[in-house]
C-alpha cells in the first residue's frame, strides 16, 4: 500500500548535499512528490513529501538517524497522508514588496487567518534595493480562499494593511493554463 511521509533536514551547506540526501531516499525506493530546498544563512534546509510502499517508508524512517549522522544533518520524519486538494477553494497568489520592517509576515498571515484562508506555500526574501541599497522585503504565497469569503471585502482589508504598513500587496487568481493553438 502507498504511504506518505514528510522528511525535513537541516545542516551546514555544502556542494552535493541535495544529491547525497536524494540518493539515500532512492536507495529506499521512495519517491519525492514535492520538495522545498533552500540555503538560509549558511544552512541548507529541505522539506520533502515522500511516497513509497509502507515497508519502504518504514525502512527509511528506521534508518533516518543513521543517515543523519552520516551526512551531518538534523533529520526528522513524520508519516502523513496523500495530499487532498479542496475543489471548493479558490486558488490565489498574494505578493508584497516593501521596505523591510518587522511584522509584515505576521500582519498578512493574521489577516488571512481571520478569513479562514489557508496558506499553501509562502516564500519571503530580503535583498538590497538596486540604487539605494535599502533592505527590500518580498513575499509571495499561494493561498486558498473559501467560496464564502467576499473578495471585495478581502481586497479592502488588504488595501488598509497596505496603507498602515506602507506595503504594495497584489492579490491575483491562479488561472488554469490556456491551451495554445
Amino acid at each position: 500500500m502507498k504511504a506518505f511521509a514528510i522528511l525535513t533536514a537541516i545542516g551546514s551547506d555544502r556542494v552535493g548535499i541535495a544529491d547525497d540526501l536524494t540518493t539515500s531516499i532512492l536507495e529506499y525506493k521512495c519517491n519525492i512528490e514535492e520538495s522545498r530546498m533552500t540555503v538560509l544563512g549558511g544552512e541548507f534546509a529541505v522539506m520533502l513529501l515522500l511516497s513509497g510502499e509502507d515497508e519502504d517508508i518504514e525502512a527509511l524512517f528506521q534508518e533516518s538517524a543513521r543517515i543523519a549522522k552520516q551526512m551531518q544533518l538534523h533529520i526528522s520524519m513524520k508519516k502523513t497522508v496523500a495530499p487532498k486538494p479542496n475543489p471548493r477553494m479558490r486558488p490565489y497568489m498574494i505578493e508584497s514588496v516593501s521596505l523591510d520592517t518587522p511584522g509584515i509576515v505576521h500582519s498578512v498571515t493574521t489577516l488571512l487567518r481571520r478569513h479562514g484562508i489557508n496558506i499553501e506555500d509562502l516564500v519571503t526574501d530580503t535583498t538590497a534595493a538596486p540604487w539605494t541599497g535599502a533592505p527590500m522585503f518580498s513575499m509571495r504565497g499561494r493561498i486558498s480562499i473559501p467560496p464564502e469569503i467576499s473578495l471585495v471585502q478581502l481586497r479592502e482589508e488588504l488595501e488598509s494593511l497596505e496603507t498602515e504598513q506602507n506595503l504594495d500587496i497584489k492579490l491575483n487568481p491562479v488561472a488554469p493554463a490556456v491551451p495554445e493553438y
